[in-house]
């Protein structure tokens, strides 16, 4: 098959549906090579007897495709080794992570069970740094041996983690650490030719449809703005060689909607040279905040 990924391999992490899935057919049609990695599980990250991940290999394969599953557990070293291992055993190479895999346990924070903490965290943040410490310790060997790849890592964080997002303070802690992750992760591995970014999607998933169901009814005629597969062309564009020099970035994407994101940096400042006693420090403060821009808003407050 033909396209901006033709040749490459490339992994996608909670693939079974959603936005991996959109994710795993667009890089198919484009001409990758897919492992398409789902755990199978509900919303909350409970068993779930379906198997997903072989329904969109499945889809794949009709339409032309090459694809494997995998059902690892990724927020367990084991479970990530197998993935990279899976991707090298089946297809000799590994160009492209795409980390996506999630779920919510939302609850106010007086009420968020250190259970429902942990979990969250674990899938979102953990499962985002053991895949790409597997991945990019084989890219970092192949570099180290003069074969210098052409790598791409494609996180997932959340508008949630950009800003905040009410009765998902697990969730939000976790995808603004991802972000963070992204930017570490693409200062440490550039000199091994691996790119990495970051997305903040909005789209139409089985967490969105009950957290925000007002706004991702899918419409009867028209424009389907949530729909996940308008996310996806970003992402397989990040996961292609086109997008070379492109790293540590932040993007945006929701609808037919692209935006750079613009994160933390130095707002109206001011030194006296010397140390400030509480009063002055106060003064200080609410005077540079009358001159700093409003933050962005925090969903649901």
């Amino acid at each position: 098959m033909s396209g901006i990924c033709a040749g490459r391999v490339v992994v996608v992490t909670g693939a079974g549906r959603g936005l991996g899935r959109a994710h795993a057919l667009a890089y198919a049609a484009e001409g990758a090579r897919l492992v398409v990695n789902d755990l199978g599980v509900g919303l909350d990250g409970t068993p779930d007897p379906d198997s997903p991940a072989a329904q969109v290999v499945a889809e794949i394969r009709a339409a032309g495709g090459e694809a494997v599953a995998h059902g690892g557990d990724i927020a367990t070293p084991e479970g990530a080794a197998s993935l990279v291992t899976t991707a090298l055993e089946t297809y000799g190479r590994l160009d492209t992570l795409v980390n996506n895999a999630g779920f919510l346990r939302d609850r106010m924070l007086v009420n968020l069970a250190e259970d429902d903490w942990d979990a969250v965290v674990r899938v979102h943040l953990k499962g985002h740094f053991l895949t790409l410490r597997h991945a990019a310790a084989h890219w970092r060997a192949e570099a180290k041996a003069g074969r210098t790849p052409v790598a791409r890592i494609v996180n997932t964080s959340s508008g949630a983690g950009l800003l905040g997002s009410v009765g998902q303070g697990n969730y939000s802690a976790a995808k603004a650490g991802i972000v963070g992750l992204t930017l570490v992760a693409a200062a440490e591995l550039a000199r091994y030719g691996v790119q990495v970014n970051a997305i903040a999607p909005a789209a139409r998933t089985r967490m969105t449809e009950q957290t925000f169901a007002a706004t991702m009814t899918a419409p009867e005629t028209g424009f389907d703005a949530m729909a996940p597969e308008n996310v996806s062309p970003l992402v397989v564009w990040l996961g292609s060689a086109a997008s070379e020099g492109v790293t540590g970035r932040i993007f945006e994407t929701e609808a037919g909607r692209i935006t750079v994101m613009e994160g933390w940096r130095p707002g109206p400042t001011t030194d006296k040279g010397a140390r400030w006693t509480p009063s002055e420090a106060g003064e200080t403060a609410l005077k540079l905040l009358g001159q700093a821009e409003t933050p962005g808003h925090v969903y649901g407050a």
